[in-house]
């Protein structure tokens, strides 16, 4: 069978089998693909852990960090278990190869202070305004992906929650202030006076589209300029920031898991490290007996 044609079934299996999201498949295909284009034009049944480590070697002296190269190899040990699945192999060439050591990294995050400064910002009744500020707020003050605040639907917004579909189409509920509430009913009267047509979805551009990852990227980016030296300004720095405020202020962390949506603990857990430098950073500085 061609090597496009497993691909495809593969492909299927993300969509239909996993329900991944198109992003999820999309970087998954990449990494099959980087593989392939590697390995060469031989036979994928002929594949072994050498062929494998091989390619490793390859993306290392591509500077390729290992965090990166891990991504790539789940994507492959999975696309292997698949192919041995249907039983087109006998064994898992990828099993049996160990993921590289990845030194731990804090999330970068917002000190409270910033935020509350990002969520006072000057903005105008002005459509495009109130929808940048809107992005700002609610990625910050609901954890919220990307992904999510571009699936959020209006039908998902209620007087003192949203709900909220993450990753494999799981849903959540994030209670929401009567604040926020209320900034959200006006931006949907100020549809009606542009004269945005609605298409179910929250947020859209003046023009009636749905958001997209860039434009939100673009927006959060300029928005945190304003009130951090932060070198990383991407949106995920808004939800690293909702995460880390809730664990200093002694959230419970499985409460955190579930507002995060989170399938597991611990992808949680980085937060009470973050918490834990804090304290140590607090500590050094205020300590008459701490090492200078």
């Amino acid at each position: 069978m061609q090597d496009n044609v497993l691909i495809d079934k593969y492909e299927n299996h993300l969509r239909y089998e996993k329900r991944y999201s198109k992003h999820t498949i999309t970087a998954y295909i990449n990494d099959i693909n980087g593989f392939l284009s590697h390995f060469g034009s031989g036979d994928l049944m002929e594949v072994t852990h050498q062929s494998i480590r091989s390619w490793m070697v390859h993306l290392i002296t591509e500077s390729y960090e290992p965090k990166s190269i891990n991504r790539k190899l789940s994507s492959l040990k999975s696309f292997f278990k698949f192919l041995k699945k249907i039983g087109l192999l006998q064994r898992n060439p990828a099993a049996k190869i160990s993921s590289m050591k990845v030194g731990k990294k804090l999330p970068k995050y917002l000190e409270e202070k910033q935020a509350s400064a990002l969520l006072e910002q000057d903005t105008s009744d002005a459509y495009k305004d109130l929808l940048d500020q809107l992005i700002v707020e609610v990625s910050y003050t609901c954890g919220l992906r990307r992904s999510e605040c571009i699936a959020l639907l209006s039908s998902d917004i209620s007087s003192d929650s949203i709900k909220v579909t993450g990753k494999g189409n799981k849903e959540r509920l994030i209670p929401i202030s009567q604040s926020l509430y209320q900034k959200m009913q006006k931006f949907e009267s100020c549809k009606e006076e542009y004269d945005v047509i609605p298409n179910g979805h929250f947020f859209q551009l003046p023009s009636g589209k749905k958001l997209y990852p860039k434009y939100i990227y673009n927006v959060v980016k300029r928005k945190i300029g304003q009130v951090s030296s932060l070198d990383k300004r991407s949106p995920h720095v808004l939800r690293h920031s909702f995460a880390t405020h809730l664990v200093n202020h002694g959230a419970d962390l499985n409460a955190v898991k579930s507002l995060l949506g989170h399938s597991s603990l611990a992808a949680t857990q980085v937060y009470t490290h973050t918490s834990i430098e804090r304290l140590k950073d607090v500590y050094k500085k205020a300590h008459p007996k701490a090492e200078k």
